[in-house]
């Protein structure tokens, strides 16, 4: 999801704008494109879904944003088909002594020790 979800002209009242939707994968679909700088095919694979279906959505996507711009609307980002990737369950850690490795939720706090052999030399793992 992007960081912000709502763009408006400035200046102007927001009960006084009328507000054009972009989905959510048509958000994607442009940052992909425009931002990032990937090719259709690029794009669409990162998505999971067709080239010819990512050149719909892109243009579509296009058009929404030309429009508000062009016309003055507010933009909101929001809803659509959308499949969210798979979160790790928590963050992952090793023993330096004896390779033991293991998994602990978020928000659980660092662990003090080695659950396999209580030593203390241990350190996160990233990715």
């Amino acid at each position: 999801m992007p960081g912000s979800n709502y763009f408006k002209p400035r200046g102007v009242p927001l009960s006084e704008l009328d507000e054009i939707v972009l989905k959510v994968d048509e958000f994607e679909a442009i940052r992909l494109a425009d931002l990032q700088g990937l090719y259709q095919e690029q794009a669409a694979e990162k998505m999971k879904i067709s080239r010819q279906t990512f050149g719909r959505i892109v243009d579509a996507a296009h058009r929404k944003v030309a429009r508000a711009l062009a016309e003055g609307k507010a933009l909101k980002i929001e809803g659509g088909e959308i499949s969210m990737a798979a979160v790790s369950a928590g963050r992952k850690f090793t023993c330096c002594s004896c390779r033991h490795s293991w998994e602990r939720s978020y928000g659980t706090g660092r662990p003090a020790c080695c659950p396999s052999c209580k030593r203390t030399d241990i350190r996160r793992l990233r990715g």
